[in-house]
């Protein structure tokens, strides 16, 4: 262990998702900046060369040292796959098998290394277990909203999500006396609290850990440049995440559902890495592109989305509702337009409904899309006068956001030097 009076050494150990990736680097950029931490960062050399693309734009990430995981190799999963950006649904229990074959691998590392913390996530109940064997205090990191932390423990247990279900709660259990959520009490205080009396841990808001916007190569200036043309907040901005992939029959509703609300909209499309390549006007409706091309832009693969969501004429944001995108949207006062999917986003989706910051477009009996209510949706939030009221409240969060500052990373802080001071092994 390194002594009282040098920096500590933290090391982050996020799930390979990008989605826990990015608030993962951000924790650490702020844990970083106050020159009480050095942080390193473990994680696949198929993640980390995508943190090394975006460190050369972002600065604050010079600072973070990166070491290799490197997981077995198995028959479906070559080490370009030991990702989940761009993975086949299919090999997602083979990446994860992958990754729990590592826990040696992953001792090693802290054997090695030597730091004074681990801050672990969600999916690996092994790294503390790991972290306590020579006698390092682990701490878990929850990049889902409480909310969905909290439903975790209220699911109906079945023979399938048992096993994820034990993964979860034991990373909870086997975390020290804190547990740090990427959330903040405005929006999930009363959720906080309940989350303490089911994991006896005290709960650390360390806010929304918004990745700042950056310098913009010229494709991704295209973009912005397009959005300068159109009027102040007349444009809906429409993502599903970097690792969510439409049926056919939802793009299908949703591209008609956004041609029938006659708003301007900029639409990321993607597909799956292994997919017999797609072509947009072939995956779009017959003669979509050309009927939308004074109102719709059309993006393939990725698009500066804090950038674009930063834009004053931007009114609008048709989201899955994956947590980091709803954090973003209140961090900039835009509303939501909730199409939530898979995993923890229903849950997200009902709080944003129920804090005020959007709407929800509405299923049928089935729980299928239908372009109607995708129109109607967009149409509440940009033109309506409940709109209005759903703008508001953003507009309030976001200066609510604003007046923070800092002030959940200072208490962080403050925990975590207490956890290395007293060197406390799990609870």
């Amino acid at each position: 262990m390194v002594t009282n009076n040098k920096k500590k050494t933290v090391l982050m150990f996020p799930w390979l998702g990008h989605g826990h990736i990015s608030p993962f680097l951000e924790l650490a950029k702020k844990l970083s900046n106050t020159n009480l931490f050095d942080v390193c960062l473990c994680s696949t050399p198929a993640n980390l060369e995508s943190v090394n693309k975006t460190s050369r734009n972002d600065c604050g990430l010079s600072t973070i040292r990166l070491i290799e995981l490197h997981l077995p190799t198995l028959p479906d999963l070559p080490p370009h796959l030991h990702t989940t950006n761009g993975l086949p649904l299919h090999l997602m229990p083979v990446l994860k098998q992958s990754f729990d074959m590592s826990s040696p691998e992953f001792l090693k590392i802290l054997k090695t290394l030597k730091p004074d913390l681990l801050i672990y996530d969600i999916i690996q109940p092994w790294a503390p277990v790991a972290a306590a064997a020579v006698g390092i205090p682990a701490v878990v990191f929850i990049t889902t909203s409480v909310a969905a932390a909290n439903n975790t423990f209220h699911v109906e247990i079945t023979g399938e999500n048992k096993k994820e279900i034990k993964r979860v709660i034991d990373c909870y259990t086997n975390s020290s006396s804190i547990i740090l959520v990427k959330s903040f009490k405005e929006i999930e205080g009363k959720n906080s609290d309940y989350f303490s009396v089911l994991t006896s841990k005290r709960i650390v808001p360390v806010g929304p850990l918004v990745v700042d916007p950056v310098h913009l190569d010229m494709k991704q200036n295209s973009v912005i440049e397009w959005l300068d043309t159109k009027a102040v907040r007349s444009t809906v901005f429409v993502s599903f995440g970097s690792e969510y992939f439409l049926s056919s029959d939802d793009l299908e509703e949703i591209a008609y559902g956004l041609e029938m609300s006659n708003v301007n909209f900029i639409w990321v499309l993607r597909f799956p890495k292994g997919e017999k390549e797609k072509n947009i006007s072939e995956a779009l409706p017959f003669g979509f592109l050309e009927r939308v091309k004074n109102k719709g832009l059309l993006v393939e693969g990725w698009a500066p989305q804090t950038k674009i969501l930063g834009h004053k004429n931007v009114g609008g944001f048709v989201s899955h509702c994956g947590w980091s995108s709803v954090m973003e949207a209140m961090k900039f006062g835009v509303p939501i337009i909730a199409m939530p999917m898979q995993f923890d986003q229903p849950v997200n989706g009902r709080l944003v409904v129920d804090v005020g910051v959007g709407v929800e477009v509405t299923k049928d009996g089935n729980g299928r899309l239908r372009r109607e209510n995708v129109a109607e949706a967009v149409q509440h939030v940009m033109v309506s006068e409940l709109g209005e009221v759903v703008r508001e409240k953003t507009k309030e969060m976001s200066a609510a956001l604003r007046l923070k500052g800092e002030e959940e990373i200072n208490v962080v802080v403050k925990e975590l030097l207490q956890l290395c001071k007293n060197d406390q092994l799990i609870s």
